[in-house]
């Protein structure tokens, strides 16, 4: 198969460091190849061990190329913590020849974009809204539309520039290119959200396990990006302190008798707990563990409440809120969700994408990398289509210049004869 057929996507999280690679197939993506491995050299979102990063990535790639039996050599890498920071914008640009052409747009893009920023700080993307044309706004596709003056409304999202670059240097270690460096919840939208559900306005948090990220759509476009520095890890930890338990069982214990809501689990249902120290295992009630998990949940939704809040768009989620991220198979999580953010909830699995479905079904945790693959395959799309119009324009050039030619030699002969 081409090279240009294989995606690969690299969720690089707190926990976890995920490898997918999809083959582009005339049906549309098709998963032959993933590998997870445990993230040691990641804190929140920024690599705090060069080394262990590297590790870490080396491993998932070569798992997911050795199921694939396909060589990587590309990857779209997904970035997410409190170092991300989004604003919208407005850009103006005047339109060349009276008609908006895709120059003209990606003008008053980079205009949107011209803004002075910190040395330590870049812009990541930079995510269209609505255009205007003269007068006329609300309009999502300007191209052909007749007028003089194009303003853009969008919202552009920054991050620090010493996390990407220390990302990149861990992915290219790897004897690996950086195809694109890409916002994790954005990536995440694409694999768990309908286009329905981004029209009429919705709110995607995924919980991670390091961070907690949440990007808002209305009317199809995101308008609000935010970052909560706390997510999965926080319980694991906070169950390993209060029933004083190791990290690993902490874990096992939260994701086999976890539950959001201490009303929601029987007073009578016990767990076994193991101890530290070679100490023997200790049976308790299972409403013990969940009143550790219950306070720390809704510290994470009562902030994500105040975001949503404070964005100033909530009364425009009628789709309300869609939970994703590994966290999420906590048991009762969408209604005590419901219950803190008093909007409607449900649980987001990845899709739009086939062959190793087993791995994408009822699994919140790849909704990020799956998201990736399907981030490069549009903009695989979107740069064949750029190359095809650039095709275009020069065989009209050329053209252009055989009639100019033609034209010139019919004035020599009328002046000579």
């Amino acid at each position: 198969m081409a090279e240009g057929d294989i995606i690969a996507g690299l969720d690089l999280g707190t926990t976890k460091v995920t490898a997918i690679v999809a083959e582009q197939t005339e049906d549309g993506l098709d998963i032959i190849g993933f590998g997870t491995v445990p993230a040691v050299g990641l804190k929140k979102g920024v690599v705090v061990n060069i080394e262990k990063t590297v590790q870490a990535i080396r491993e998932a790639v070569d798992q997911a190329k050795n199921m694939a039996g396909v060589e990587i050599h590309r990857v779209y890498a997904g970035v997410a913590g409190s170092h991300i920071h989004g604003q919208n914008r407005e850009g103006v640009a005047a339109i060349q020849n009276r008609e908006v052409a895709h120059s003209d747009i990606e003008r008053v893009l980079e205009q949107a974009r011209a803004v002075p920023l910190p040395a330590d700080r870049q812009v990541l993307h930079v995510l269209p809204q609505e255009y205007r044309v003269d007068d006329q706004d609300g309009i999502k596709e300007p191209v052909g539309m007749n007028g003089v003056r194009l303003e853009a409304r969008v919202h552009m999202v920054m991050t620090s520039s010493s996390s990407i670059a220390n990302i990149e240097k861990c992915i290219e270690r790897c004897d690996l290119h950086v195809e694109e460096i890409v916002l994790e919840p954005l990536a995440s939208s694409l694999s768990v959200l309908s286009e329905d559900e981004k029209e009429i306005g919705v709110c995607l948090i995924d919980i991670g396990g390091g961070t907690t990220d949440l990007i808002l759509y209305v009317e199809g476009s995101v308008v609000h990006t935010a970052s909560i520095p706390m997510g999965g890890a926080n319980l694991t930890s906070d169950i390993a302190q209060g029933l004083r338990t190791p990290l690993w069982d902490a874990e096992r214990a939260k994701i086999k008798y976890g539950c959001a809501a201490i009303s929601m689990v029987d007073e009578d249902d016990e767990i076994t707990i193991p101890s530290v120290g070679g100490r023997a295992d200790r049976t308790l009630e299972r409403q013990v563990l969940c009143s550790i998990i219950e306070p720390r949940v809704e510290e994470i939704l009562e902030a994500a409440k105040a975001i949503i809040e404070e964005s100033g768009y909530r009364d425009l989620l009628a789709s309300g809120v869609v939970l994703t991220g590994g966290t999420t198979l906590l048991e009762g999580l969408p209604e005590f969700a419901e219950s803190i953010l008093e909007l409607p909830v449900r649980r987001g699995m990845p899709g739009r994408i086939g062959g190793l479905v087993d791995f994408v079904h009822k699994n919140p945790s790849a909704a990020t990398a799956v998201g990736l693959v399907l981030y490069g395959a549009q903009r695989s799309a979107e740069e064949s289509e750029r190359r095809g119009r650039e095709g275009l324009k020069h065989e009209i050039s050329a053209v252009s210049g055989e009639l100019s030619m033609g034209q010139r030699f019919t004035a020599w002969l009328r002046e000579v004869f």
